[in-house]
């Protein structure tokens, strides 16, 4: 069974999470996607807690912020250490007061060479990072989250999660854990008022695509070339928008949220969706 897409437009009226006077926290804001997101988020108010392992990267934004007028902070953070994704949400609290809205957006590929023949350690970094960690994020924010009375969690998943993606199949299960992970936290807005959505871009013009351009083995190189005269690079600020709009719009509520070059977002639903209550999807015990 396919899955549908249905094109997206926050709804005129729908706004109930203004970002202006909110308090954001960023992981892997220090370039890129997240970077973006943090100047975005500034813009429209919001005080922004920098989170990355990149300090030069990560001071680096927060200036930049500030130099638009905004007010940001950064904290060191290595999202695969449960301390460290502990502490920069206590880093959050202390600075601004609390949490209000995250964006788990730090990610990386695998390098070198395609599962199988990719080296245990690779691919279990891409799990740890791309996934595991998207998990302890979340698990560590909502507490904070209901402390407030609610808030808005958005993931970076990636178009690999809704798809088959050969060139790196570890990356593309990683991704398709955060779509089901947020697809299944739903229940969230009904018992804590808080919201989980993910965005799932195509291929982005960041630091992390070029790298893996410039400096894989030739294989992979090769695999990457292909890949990005297939599919344009997506501008880092339009998945920004993106993240912006699922923060907004209250409407938004386990939602995967595609994002390809040259359409506009569009949300894409499971392709298997109950058409009543299911008694086996209730809580128990």
């Amino acid at each position: 069974m396919a899955a549908i897409v249905t094109d997206y437009r926050a709804q005129e009226g729908s706004e109930t999470m203004n970002p202006n006077g909110k308090v954001a926290l960023i992981t892997g804001a220090g370039s890129g996607i997240g970077r973006a997101t943090a100047l975005l988020l500034a813009e429209n108010g919001a005080s922004v807690v920098v989170a990355d392992v990149d300090e030069s990267g990560g001071n680096e934004t927060v200036g930049m912020v500030k130099a638009a007028g905004g007010e940001a902070a950064f904290v060191h953070a290595d999202v695969t250490s449960r301390d460290d994704v502990e502490a920069m949400v206590a880093f959050t609290k202390k600075t601004y007061g609390g949490l209000d809205i995250a964006y788990n957006n730090a990610g990386v590929g695998t390098p070198g060479a395609r599962f199988p023949d990719a080296a245990p350690q690779d691919w279990e970094r891409t799990l740890l990072i791309d996934l595991l960690a998207v998990v302890a994020c979340i698990q560590v924010q909502v507490p904070v989250m209901k402390e407030r009375g609610g808030g808005v969690i958005v993931s970076t998943a990636s178009i690999a999660g809704l798809m088959g993606y050969m060139p790196d199949p570890i990356y593309a299960a990683a991704k398709h854990g955060v779509v089901g992970l947020t697809r299944s936290m739903e229940f969230l807005q009904a018992e804590a008022n808080i919201r989980v959505n993910c965005v799932c871009p195509g291929v982005v013009d960041t630091p992390m695509i070029r790298k893996v351009r410039d400096n894989s083995d030739p294989e992979a190189k090769a695999r990457a070339e292909a890949m990005v005269a297939a599919m344009p690079l997506i501008e880092a600020g339009t998945i920004a928008e993106t993240v912006l709009d699922l923060i907004r719009d209250d409407s938004a509520n386990g939602v995967a949220m595609a994002v390809t070059y040259g359409r506009p977002p569009r949300q894409v639903e499971a392709p298997i969706r109950f058409g009543r209550p299911d008694p086996a999807q209730e809580r128990r015990g």
